[in-house]
C-alpha cells in the first residue's frame, strides 16, 4: 500500500526547494557582529599619512618642519573620559625613558578631534600634563576630517540624552612617523609604555 507524505511537511519542502533556487547564495558570508559592535568608526584600511599644518598656542605647527624627528601622533580631545589619558599617559611614559639626546629628536602631537570647545590655550595644559613634548593642535573641521582620513583615523561626535553636552568617538591609535615624515606604525591603545618606546628607539635608529 503506497503511503503519501501529509500536507504540510510537503508544502514545507516545497518552501524550502524553491529558497534553495532562488534566494540562497552559497558565497553569501555571516554579518560581521563584531564590526557592528564596534565602537570606533570605520576607516581606511591603508593610511598613506602625509604632511599638515595646524595651530598651537605657540604658532602653526607644520610636520614638514619636523623632519629629523620622530613624531608620535595621537587623535582625541580634553574632555575624554578615559582613552586619552591612557593613552597620553603611556606616551608620557615612554618619553620619560628617552635620554635627553633622544627626546631632542622626538615630539609628541596631540591633535583635537573636538575645535569647538578645546581651546589653544586648553590643548596647551592638557598636553604638556602629559609631557612637556606632547604639543596639543587643532583646526577647523575640514582640516581635520582631512588629516584624520589620511592618517586612516576616525571619529564622530555622540549627543548625550538628556543634556546639551556630546562626547567624540574616535580611534585610539597613536602613529608613528619618522624622521622623513612617513608613516610609519600605528600602535593600538593599550600597548604597554615599554613598547612604545622600543618602536620609538626603532625609528631613531633608523637616521
Amino acid at each position: 500500500m503506497q503511503k503519501f507524505l501529509p500536507h504540510g511537511i510537503i508544502l514545507v519542502l516545497l518552501l524550502a526547494l524553491i529558497w534553495a533556487a532562488f534566494l540562497w547564495d552559497p558565497s553569501a558570508k555571516p554579518p560581521d557582529i563584531q564590526a557592528e559592535r564596534r565602537d570606533e568608526p570605520v576607516v581606511a584600511a591603508a593610511p598613506m599619512g602625509g604632511d599638515f599644518t595646524l595651530q598651537s598656542y605657540r604658532g602653526p605647527v607644520a610636520l614638514d618642519s619636523l623632519r629629523g624627528k620622530v613624531v608620535a601622533l595621537f587623535f582625541g580631545y580634553t574632555r575624554c573620559p578615559d582613552i586619552c589619558p591612557m593613552s597620553l599617559g603611556y606616551l608620557g611614559l615612554a618619553f620619560n625613558e628617552l635620554s635627553p639626546d633622544e627626546i631632542a629628536d622626538v615630539q609628541g602631537l596631540f591633535i583635537s578631534v573636538d575645535p569647538e570647545r578645546d581651546t589653544l590655550d586648553r590643548l596647551r595644559d592638557y598636553g604638556e600634563y602629559f609631557h612637556p613634548n606632547i604639543l596639543g593642535i587643532t583646526g577647523d573641521q575640514a582640516e581635520i576630517a582631512g588629516i584624520a582620513e589620511r592618517y586612516g583615523a576616525g571619529y564622530k561626535k555622540v549627543e548625550q540624552e538628556l543634556t546639551t553636552s556630546y562626547t567624540m568617538d574616535h580611534t585610539a591609535d597613536i602613529y608613528l612617523i619618522d624622521r622623513q615624515g612617513r608613516l610609519r606604525e600605528s600602535i593600538s591603545h593599550g600597548t604597554p609604555p615599554s613598547r612604545i618606546l622600543e618602536a620609538i628607539r626603532e625609528l631613531l635608529r633608523d637616521g
